[in-house]
């Protein structure tokens, strides 16, 4: 695999990551620094480390754990997704993601890394370095979440409640293309 084509897996990877960091930014309606930063690192440690997870799994369980995953990010995503769209119907202004924390982050930073496991799986039938390619695709992540939520707090600011029924239709819109991918 080339450098060009590792480059455009590792930005293809990072769009759930970057679409969710955009929802997390809109949510917040300021921008956080703290914040950004702890879900770009969440983000693009979980992509960085789902392909390795998956390039050692391709060799025991790549199809017992591909069979769940898909279930597994939609149901987060959705749970997640469908409650910021709740507190925007109610004008609610609380945020949807409560304080940003590793625990609240953790759901979904496993939900969209689930496809870099399934990358790292073809890793392993490409003789593709993982540490190289796991690197690229986790700081390529971190960047371009860094820089969406950010963005989308900046836009946030404007936008109030309407920020938040968009951030949560994205990410349940999200969950449901992963579980769509793998049903058809």
């Amino acid at each position: 695999m080339s450098h060009a084509e590792l480059l455009a897996v590792a930005v293809a990877l990072a769009m759930d990551a970057v679409a969710v960091s955009l929802a997390l930014g809109l949510q917040l309606q300021r921008p956080d620094r703290r914040v950004a930063l702890l879900a770009a690192a969440m983000f693009g440690g979980f992509q960085g480390l789902m392909p390795v997870l998956g390039w050692g799994l391709s060799f025991w369980f790549a199809d017992a754990v591909s069979a769940v995953t898909p279930w597994v990010a939609f149901v987060l995503l959705a749970l997640i997704g469908g409650k910021m769209v709740l507190e925007g119907i109610r004008d609610e202004t609380e945020d949807a993601f409560g304080d940003v924390t590793v625990l609240v982050l953790l759901p979904l930073a496993i939900a969209t890394s689930i496809d870099a496991a399934a990358v790292g799986v073809t890793f392993a039938f490409l003789d593709v370095a993982v540490l190289p390619a796991v690197v690229l695709i986790g700081v390529v992540t971190f960047v371009l979440s860094l820089g969406a939520v950010l963005l989308g707090a900046r836009v946030g600011e404007h936008l109030g409640r309407w920020a938040t029924l968009a951030g949560g239709t994205v990410l349940v819109l999200i969950g449901l293309r992963i579980l769509l991918a793998h049903l058809l």
